[in-house]
């Protein structure tokens, strides 16, 4: 066979038909293909793809995080120094060149590593929210993913999916696919199955359907011709490469925000190099070389070059955790959207409620009866309402109402092999099913009394649905059982069953039935009529079996039944408003059936709905004014949904909605965050939506916001610790040379300049303190506190005024204190010391580092003292123990103390070290306590 019947030297099989094609692809329309031959068949053909980039060699990627302008400055650095090493010999080896050399692959490496696990985490990403096609093969119904589709498989479409590759239709129900991707043509195109007789263009192949366009009515079957680049949306992507990820706007203005600080770091590093060269007496070409390095480094270290690749793997594992709380993030961005969302706009059924009918109650002539249980399971208590015995009448006349409206139904209850009952069909018919075993009737022996030979189906005009049955018991005559709605169904009622007998409907009793109908509609229940009437049998076989057999109907009762609400979701809204989130709800469901679901989930409590009717009368100017108060909307349509999302944007809100049909996808796009449903959701939506549900719950949604929150928030623990820790290495390098005789940092015989820090020092620094520990925040827990605080503002930026504010100062007493232990250490100065000056740089040096490991404390929360959960992100503490360990290491291994210019500290260095590094952890605890929340130390937090 072909590798896709139709190429230029075969009859394409839009001019073939049906069953030729079929038996070309040497498939079955029923059975499909089986297993073996479809994986046989994706080996030969490969998989339904489109050609995406080469991937990059890992040695590129990793050659490529030398690229950077001031790395290469310091691989030049470390051989201009190794070059003075060989003409000076003035040590055994070249410890300089070699410690920049080993600083600079390691960065190399940490970059690298970073990248990789960014590109693992978005590719995990994809994997999740990968499209599925639903196929036939060994003759049932399975969802595969769309990757492995095959030439001849046999695929099902339904209103909502995307085609996943080129097929020829074999069977077709009113099925229209929009083809506007493909050949631009704005309407949807309807499908049959006819051969098309000579030359045809894509856009006239109407019995073809095509990879990526997507199907907006009606269902049908097909089977495949073509798959991957064989296809006609292939053919058109041959020449393109995939599109590139795009940057979401965290990451431009990280972006931004590290080529400013860049700029400004190297107009210091220049400053400080030309003001050192013109005013210091530097001789010699090691003095120069020293200071030019000098400048290199600064600028190395004060510029956060990693910054986007943290970002990206921070944002990344983020989405990561959010699937596992049941919400796939389709595009990455929607991760910072979440934390600002301030309105949550969300369907009621299936999200806020169970998606399972369940009947709670059925009135009849004799009275109420209550049923107990939620759900599909057959199981709870049916009880009289008044707490009587359900005996006499009253019994005969439920179980003839439950019988019958078990009877006029297609649904099936089923259990499955995890003992979960489940029902296929209608969800109204399954909850009526359900009632009826409750009731103790049993499937089977309704089925040998009662077998159905006719049924006139339900229409949206006549409102009612009817079965006609045999009688195994009376074998003379017909039942004709009929449910639907209470008022159109009492209209074509004459009589009233009360206990075994049937009387004539009296004005009296309408109006008690209409009064009961309007008491469980006010109790939120969904109602539905029930009634049955006994056909004769005629000799000649000849009865009515059509619509005419819904007259003259013997009244039964009626069925009050409810969709109930998840138990979590209540919860969910509760946790929603305490974060100054506020639920909205809309639904296309009875405008009092959405105020009491509303009312019981704290959604709203005054009753009060908008309806799609007023909705359709009302201007913008009044959405506007009614979407500030109103947060229940009923009978509302897909259009309906688009206005609504607007109105509540133009009054500044951050918009997460939620939608499952094709016509959602308009409202999915314009809302900040399209949330789609997984379950019920069409794939049409999913495309639409920047976030998927897997569960179809309102809680998940919830759930996804406080990660959102959480993933944002880290975000800005790690930036307030690298930017803090950079800026604290640029003050104290800057102060330093500019207060060197006030401190006494000053060479031996008063010529030159002498750094408070050497370059290789700088390096190690920001090796050490700024790489795991900056990730390991960016993977911090959620603070418990995180959805008590109202949603970021609408706009902001990551790093706020305040924000700023408070790194500066951080830097700035990191720079005091390290200044101030160097003095302590020097001969002269402000304070007195005793120490070399190489002692006096190792002090200086372990300090800084310290100072650096302390703030890293400090960063985990603006509010909370750093005390609490101190133990909670053990990959902080492994980072913690990481950069004290390669410090150590350092201070004390002899071969690096010649690379670091470092001599070994006793146990009172360290104790002095320690308690000035900690006071930057002391007076960030001091201003919590003493509540500064509006201080500088409130750095970040929204106003």
């Amino acid at each position: 066979m072909s590798s896709a019947i139709g190429s230029h030297d075969e009859i394409p099989p839009y001019r073939q038909s049906a069953v030729d094609v079929v038996a070309a692809l040497e498939t079955s329309e029923r059975l499909g293909l089986s297993a073996a031959e479809a994986q046989a068949r994706l080996e030969r053909h490969g998989r339904n793809e489109l050609t995406a980039d080469t991937p990059i060699p890992a040695w590129r990627k990793f050659l490529a995080q030398f690229q950077d302008v001031l790395v290469v400055l310091l691989l030049v650095a470390a051989l201009i120094s190794a070059g003075l090493w060989l003409l000076e010999r003035d040590a055994a080896l070249p410890y300089e060149a070699m410690a920049i050399l080993a600083v600079v692959l390691l960065n190399a490496a940490m970059g690298y590593f970073q990248q990789a696990r960014a590109e693992q985490a978005v590719a995990a990403l994809r994997q999740m929210s990968a499209a599925h096609a639903k196929v036939v093969r060994n003759g049932t119904q399975q969802s595969i993913p769309a990757a492995e589709v095959v030439p001849g498989d046999v695929i099902l479409i339904e209103e909502g999916d995307t085609i996943p590759a080129d097929a020829r239709v074999i069977q077709s129900t009113a099925l229209q696919v929009a083809e506007a991707a493909l050949t631009g043509e704005s309407l949807p195109v309807s499908k049959n199955t006819a051969p098309i007789p000579g030359e045809a263009g894509p856009g006239d192949r109407a019995n073809m359907v095509f990879s990526g366009t997507a199907a907006t009515y009606g269902h049908g079957r097909a089977v495949v011709t073509a798959t991957g680049m064989r296809t006609e949306m292939g053919r058109i992507a041959g020449m393109l490469k995939a599109a590139p990820q795009d940057a979401t706007p965290l990451q431009k203005e990280l972006d931004r925000v590290g080529r400013m600080l860049g700029m400004i770091v190297i107009a210091i590093a220049v400053v400080m190099v030309g003001t050192i060269l013109l005013v210091e007496d530097v001789h010699g070409l090691r003095a120069i070389f020293d200071v030019l390095i000098l400048g290199v480094a600064l600028a190395v270290a004060a510029v956060p070059e990693g910054l986007p690749a943290v970002v990206t793997a921070v944002l990344s594992i983020g989405v990561q955790r959010i699937a596992r709380r049941n919400a796939i993030i389709r595009h990455m961005a929607a991760v910072e959207t979440l934390g600002s969302a301030n309105v949550i706009a969300s369907d009621k059924t299936g999200t806020l409620t169970r998606n399972e009918m369940t009947v709670r109650r059925v009135i009849t002539a004799s009275g109420g009866v209550e049923l107990s249980g939620a759900g599909y399971a057959p199981e709870g208590e049916v009880r009289r309402e008044d707490g009587g015995a359900l005996e006499g009448t009253l019994r005969t006349e439920l179980m003839r109402t439950l019988g019958a409206a078990e009877r006029a139904n297609n649904a099936l209850l089923q259990e499955d092999e995890d003992r979960r009952w489940t029902v296929q069909g209608d969800p109204t018919e399954g909850a009526l099913i359900v009632a009826a075993r409750k009731a103790g009737l049993k499937a089977e022996a309704l089925d040998a009394r009662f077998a159905r030979i006719a049924e006139v189906p339900f229409s949206s005009e006549r409102k009612l649905m009817s079965t006609v049955h045999s009688d195994a018991e009376r074998q003379e005559r017909l039942l004709a059982f009929t449910k639907g709605a209470p008022d159109v169904l009492l209209e074509r009622c004459t009589h009233e069953l009360v206990g075994e007998e049937t009387r004539p409907l009296t004005a009296e009793r309408r109006a008690a039935i209409v009064k009961s109908n309007e008491e469980l509609a006010s109790e939120a229940l969904r109602t539905l009529g029930v009634a049955f009437r006994s056909l004769p049998r005629k000799p000649d076989g000849q009865e009515v079996l059509d619509e005419r057999v819904e007259q003259d109907l013997v009244f039964l009762g009626l069925i009050g039944m409810i969709d109930p609400p998840r138990e979590e979701a209540k919860e969910a809204v509760a946790r929603a408003r305490s974060a100054g989130i506020r639920p909205i709800m809309i639904t296309g469901d009875h405008p009092r059936t959405a105020a009491a679901i509303a009312a019981e989930l704290g959604i709203a409590t005054g009753g009060r709905a908008v309806t799609g009717t007023e909705l359709e009368r009302m201007p913008d100017e009044g959405l506007d004014r009614v979407v500030r108060d109103v947060s229940v909307y009923a009978r509302v349509n897909p259009e309906h949904k688009l206005r609504i999302v607007k109105a509540l944007q133009r009054e500044g809100a951050t918009v997460a909605m939620t939608g499952d049909g094709v016509n959602d996808a308009p409202a999915l796009k314009t809302a900040d965050i399209g949330v789609a449903m997984g379950i019920t959701g069409t794939d049409v939506s999913k495309e639409a939506a920047d976030m998927v549900l897997a569960d179809d719950n309102f809680a998940t949604i919830v759930a996804a916001v406080e990660e959102g929150r959480a993933i944002f928030a880290n975000i800005r623990k790690f930036l307030r610790y690298l930017l803090s820790s950079n800026i604290g290495e640029v003050m104290t390098m800057f102060f330093g040379v500019l207060l060197a005789d006030l401190i006494g940092l000053t060479a031996q015989g008063g010529g030159g300049v002498v750094l408070p820090l050497l370059a290789t020092q700088i390096l190690w620094i920001n090796l050490v303190t700024d790489g795991a520990p900056a990730l390991a925040l960016g993977v911090d827990p959620a603070d418990a506190g995180a959805m008590t605080q109202p949603p970021r503002p609408r706009g902001e930026g990551v790093i706020t005024r305040r924000m700023w504010l408070g790194i500066v100062f951080i830097g700035a007493v990191m720079a005091a204190g390290t200044l101030l232990v160097l003095d302590m250490s020097l001969p002269g100065g402000l304070i007195e010391g005793t120490g070399e000056l190489r002692y006096a740089q190792t002090m200086a040096f372990t300090t800084l580092t310290l100072f650096q490991i302390f703030n890293v404390l400090n960063a985990r929360s603006d509010e909370e003292s750093a005390f609490v959960g101190l133990f909670a992100n053990h990959w902080l503490w492994g980072a913690i123990v990481l950069s004290i360990v390669l410090h150590l290491l350092v201070i004390y291994i002899p071969f690096l103390q010649q690379a670091f210019s470092t001599v070994p500290l006793r146990t009172e260095d360290w104790l002095i070290c320690v308690a000035v590094a900690s006071s930057v952890l002391w007076l960030r605890e001091l201003s919590k306590l003493l509540g500064a929340g509006s201080s500088v130390w409130a750095l970040g937090r929204p106003a």
